[in-house]
Formats: structure tokens, sequence, C-alpha cells
């Protein structure tokens, strides 16, 4: 505790995530003695230099690129903007929502315990809106709002362990999309998304529930042996870039509109989605 900084709460927390090792196994009992070396696990934060779009005093916004995970899966996980965020703003800086790893864009980040605590309570009471672009097949003729309830699955198996369906035992979901662009010579539009609720993966969903999958999805309208396989890491790249048109999946995270602490805040992405979009799709293509 001394050396690291650590109160006593978050050393009594980090043992019983089995953090401190002797003889090589965890600890389990965090009022034990421990006489002579042990090991102690802990996170230190790298950077690759991502630099915040919006820095404020009570919290800041990254524009994360696709592919980077939100926090580490693993111990072995090499980077994540979790690492960003705390090389850059201390330990007690925190992300206060999550985007899946292929989605890029605008995440927004507590800089403090009470920010994250007020950030996170601003989600729960849905004073956050939110708006995504997409890349998605077909021709997106008309404005509509898709209100189709949600479920996860909760079976282990395979093909359904990411997968959230449209069901009528489902949680209440309401997106609102709106046709952007159609470009005809892929037959694909780039479409406004402004989910109402925070399903995992509505936005996917819902585009699929309504025959637009989003390009580059390598879920929601696949084949199921090649969901499998995506799954299991068992599907080569270009077999991916065939089936859905895109190396990766075409969603961003573009602006955050909300209210804290008296004050509005309409954040803007720095990214030129479309511009990125389209080169995936003609490098693909």
């Amino acid at each position: 505790m001394r050396e690291l900084g650590y109160t006593q709460k978050e050393a009594q927390r980090l043992i019983a995530k089995g953090r401190l090792l002797i003889n090589g196994e965890p600890l389990t009992k965090a009022g034990a003695d421990i006489e002579g070396e042990f090991e102690f696990i802990y996170f230190e934060p790298l950077t690759k230099g991502l630099k915040p779009t919006f820095v404020e005093e009570q919290f800041v916004v990254f524009d994360k690129p696709s592919g980077v995970l939100i926090h580490p899966q693993n111990r072995n996980t090499p980077y994540s903007l979790i690492d960003e965020l705390k090389y850059q703003f201390g330990r007690d800086a925190n992300i206060a929502h999550r985007i899946d790893q292929e989605t890029s864009g605008l995440v927004l980040c507590a800089r403090n315990k009470e920010s994250e605590r007020d950030i996170k309570m601003m989600f729960q009471e849905r004073d956050m809106q939110k708006t995504y672009l997409a890349v998605v097949h077909g021709k997106f003729e008309k404005e509509m709002i898709v209100e189709a309830p949600l479920l996860r699955a909760e079976d282990e198996s395979a093909i359904v362990r990411m997968v959230v369906k449209v069901h009528k035992n489902g949680k209440p979901s309401k997106t609102e999309f709106k046709p952007l662009q159609y470009f005809p010579d892929f037959n694909m539009t780039l479409v406004e998304c402004k989910p109402y609720t925070g399903r995992q993966h509505q936005i996917r969903v819902h585009l699929f529930h309504v025959k637009h999958p989003i390009v580059g999805d390598p879920i929601y309208g696949q084949k199921e042996e090649d969901v499998v396989r995506f799954l299991d890491r068992e599907l080569a790249l270009d077999e991916r870039i065939q089936n859905t048109g895109s190396s990766r999946l075409l969603l961003h995270a573009s602006s955050l509109e909300f209210e804290l602490y008296n004050k509005k805040y309409a954040i803007e992405s720095n990214v030129n989605f479309k511009e990125i979009a389209l080169s995936k799709i003609k490098i693909n293509c």
C-alpha cells in the first residue's frame, strides 16, 4: 500500500481479484499474514500518443480508433484505451461507457471518482444523446424509427455468446435512422443513427432487422458457420471482406450531446468517417 499508494479498500479489492501471489498461487484471505517474497500484479498504463479530442476539468473525450479495446480482455492485452486515459490523467480517471472494439469514435471518460459517478448516472437516466454514422448494405431510402425489443441470449454455445436478437421477451429498444448519402457504385448508404436506449449491439441488430446490415459486420447478416469461425478467430481476413464488404465494422460514434454541471456540451468527432469508410470499401472492391 505504501509503495504503490493504494488505500486499504483498493488493496483488499485487488487481493480479492487474485493479484497477490504467494509461491505463484493467489492469496485468497485478505487478512492473512505473509512473510518473505510475494508477487503483486498491477496495471501499468502505456501510451501510444493518442490525444483526447476534448478536455475539461472533470472529463475528457477520446476519438477511439477502430480495433482498440476499451478495457484489456486479459493480462496479455498489450494496449487499450484505459491505458491512454490513465497514463495521461492518472489512476482515478476511468471510462464511463463502452463502444465495441471495431466501432470507432467518441468515448467519454471521467477524470476522477466523483465525475465518474455523475457521468454514469447521466447515462443511466438517458440524459445523453449519442449520434453514430454507419455505412449499410443496400439503398436506405427514408427516415425511420425502429422500436424492436432486444434479447441477449444466455446460451454459452459459440453461435450465441455474442449475439443479440429481436425478441418479444427482450428489453425495449429504440433507434432513429436517417439516410445521408447513397453510393450507387457499391449499393451502400451512409446512415445517421440515434439510439434512444443503450442496449448491446443495438444499432447493429436494428439495422439487420430492417434488412440493411452494417458493412463489415461479421455477425449480423452472416451465415452461422462463418459467425462461429469469426468468434473462434478462424475466419481469414479475405473471407471476411468477401462476406461483409470490409475488414472492419463501418460504424462510428460521431457526436455526444449532454448537460453536466450546469453546462451544455455538443462534442463532434474530428475523424472524417465517410472518407475512411469509402477508402475501405474501394480498397476491398
